[in-house]
């Protein structure tokens, strides 16, 4: 071996953390899914890696994006739909598509019941949500920042909807941000045998307040500690 020094570049905290972990999360889940998929306020559809979400769901049999207007809305992609999940679902998209799922936009929505409401009507059958549980306030001109989630929160939204929660998971970094990845379905009888086992998030949160990280692991997660180590390796 050379003698140069393995250098790991870890991600910022605040914001990329756990956004890498929610995509290692949709890396698993997504390829599960068939159907007409569609990406609800999602921009461009970029997953912040260098990727699209699109390519995360590898069964679907068609594909969709959704926006509102201002930053980081409307695009003007083909196929794409203009959505205020703030106001009345129009009736040409209630039911449309069978899978639907929307990242970290749910906090930026004053009238979070309603969006969420209309995500179920969008969909046939399953909403995959990421939301923050724990997250630096961020806010723009075109969007506010008012809502955070908890487990017993999205549990109570998806209920109220309709739809029974089949998938549950929380991000492990101590003093990070902290997102929850849940999976709701009309028909969850379809989803137990085909998704990870459902394993209900006990306290969210069960880091704060437990003093300094003790191990790289405690900081970043063993999963995003072992990819961190990859990509020093192969640029060395």
């Amino acid at each position: 071996m050379s003698g140069r020094v393995l250098s790991l570049k870890f991600p910022e905290r605040r914001f990329r953390l756990a956004r890498i972990w929610s995509n290692d999360e949709l890396r698993r889940l997504a390829p599960l899914f068939d159907g007409h998929v569609a990406n609800v306020s999602g921009w461009d559809d970029r997953d912040k890696e260098g990727n699209r979400y699109r390519s995360y769901f590898t069964a679907a049999s068609d594909y969709s994006l959704t926006n509102f207007s201002g930053e980081r809305g409307l695009t003007g992609a083909e196929g794409e739909h203009y959505l205020d999940l703030a106001a009345e679902l129009p009736a040409e998209l209630a039911g449309r598509f069978d899978v639907v799922f929307n990242h970290t936009t749910l906090e930026h929505v004053f009238e979070v019941r309603r969006a969420f409401a209309n995500l179920c009507r969008l969909a046939r059958d399953v909403v995959i949500v990421v939301v923050p549980f724990a997250q630096q306030q961020h806010e723009t001109e075109s969007f506010g920042d008012y809502w955070r989630f908890t487990p017993s929160c999205l549990r109570r939204l998806y209920a109220e909807n309709g739809f029974t929660v089949v998938y549950e998971s929380e991000s492990p970094h101590a003093d990070a941000a902290s997102y929850l990845c849940f999976v709701g379905a009309r028909q969850p009888e379809r989803w137990r045998d085909r998704l990870p086992p459902l394993r209900p998030i006990g306290v969210a949160g069960s880091w704060i307040g437990r003093g300094r990280l003790r191990t790289l692991a405690d900081a970043f997660g063993f999963a995003a500690l072992v990819r961190l180590v990859r990509r020093a390796v192969k640029r060395r």
